[in-house]
């Protein structure tokens, strides 16, 4: 039986190709029979990487099989995987998060959480010396998750080794950052097909504060406008989320990729005492811009105060 590869829901780019490199890894080096799947369709970053390097989109799964071999790349958090992960034969956990808590393996397993921006940056650390053998299309998905996780290097997550990393496997390709992450960034930035729903949920977690349940959402974009301009059906959209997905409250915030900022709506009272008490700022009217703001595992969900 294969093991299953996969990130966590709504999986953004380093959770579409994190299990495209190391299901590769495990196949054609460690002679492992593995498999790269997804929790839901990628993005449009996501699906950039894919069409541009040539990579067959993985097959999207709903749940996982009891005993399934299954490695979780990207997140350790059972809020973001399948229902039925903790009957699954879990062998093994490579992320760049925080320890989260709440996930049961049948036996001892590897586990390998560092604090770098992006899963790609660790694989590529894990394989050592056979990081050279990956096929240009693999270095491609590794490089593409880089720059995304990073912001093209602007996020405050970015290490000097990702981007070591990321130079390494751009000059090995040829390529130059700057042109793939405006090609990146262009394509995550189109988001005229999708609903209100569907950018709430586009690139989102839950977190608790105090008993109070968020769904935490952010649109990375250089193009704000666009999602600014849907600003009054996206708020309208935040109680139908909300309800749906059993939280509190919807915290969107817009990521403006050069400006280096985040615009937050903000639809009621309670959200906006969160914004006050969370980033020290004084909000008149329904969104509020967060200077300096870029990420959400380092800015955001550390700072929220209810």
């Amino acid at each position: 039986m294969s093991t299953l590869v996969f990130g966590h829901k709504s999986p953004d780019t380093d959770s579409t190709g994190s299990p495209i490199v190391w299901a590769w890894y495990l196949n054609e080096v460690k002679g492992e029979a593995a498999k790269p799947v997804l929790l839901g369709e990628p993005n449009t970053e996501a699906a950039f990487m894919l069409e541009h390097f040539g990579l067959e989109k993985p097959e999207i799964i709903g749940d996982v099989a009891e005993d399934a071999p299954v490695v979780i790349v990207d997140t350790n958090n059972p809020a973001e995987l399948p229902a039925s992960i903790n009957k699954a034969d879990i062998r093994g956990i490579i992320d760049h998060h925080k320890l989260v808590g709440g996930l049961e393996t049948k036996g001892p397993i590897d586990i390998t959480v560092r604090p770098l921006a992006c899963t790609a940056t660790l694989l590529y650390d894990l394989m050592g010396d056979d990081a050279a053998k990956m096929p240009d299309a693999i270095k491609g998905a590794a490089l593409t998750c880089i720059l995304s996780d990073t912001l093209e290097f602007r996020s405050p997550t970015t290490t000097g080794h990702d981007k070591e990393v990321a130079a390494k496997l751009a000059s090995d390709l040829g390529i130059e950052i700057g042109d793939l992450s405006e090609k990146m960034f262009a394509a995550k930035s189109d988001v005229s097909a999708f609903s209100d729903a569907e950018l709430i949920r586009m690139d989102s977690k839950e977190y608790a504060v105090d008993g109070t349940k968020f769904r935490v959402s952010v649109l990375e974009t250089t193009a704000p406008e666009i999602p600014l301009g849907r600003k009054d059906s996206l708020m309208e959209t935040f109680k139908t989320v909300a309800s749906e997905d059993g939280v509190d409250e919807v915290l969107l915030f817009i990521v403006d990729i050069l400006k280096e900022e985040a615009t937050l709506l903000v639809p009621n009272d309670t959200v906006k005492g969160v914004a006050e008490k969370s980033f020290n700022v004084s909000v008149d009217g329904d969104t509020v811009v967060l200077p300096g703001v870029m990420s959400r595992k380092k800015q955001i969900i550390p700072n929220l105060k209810v």
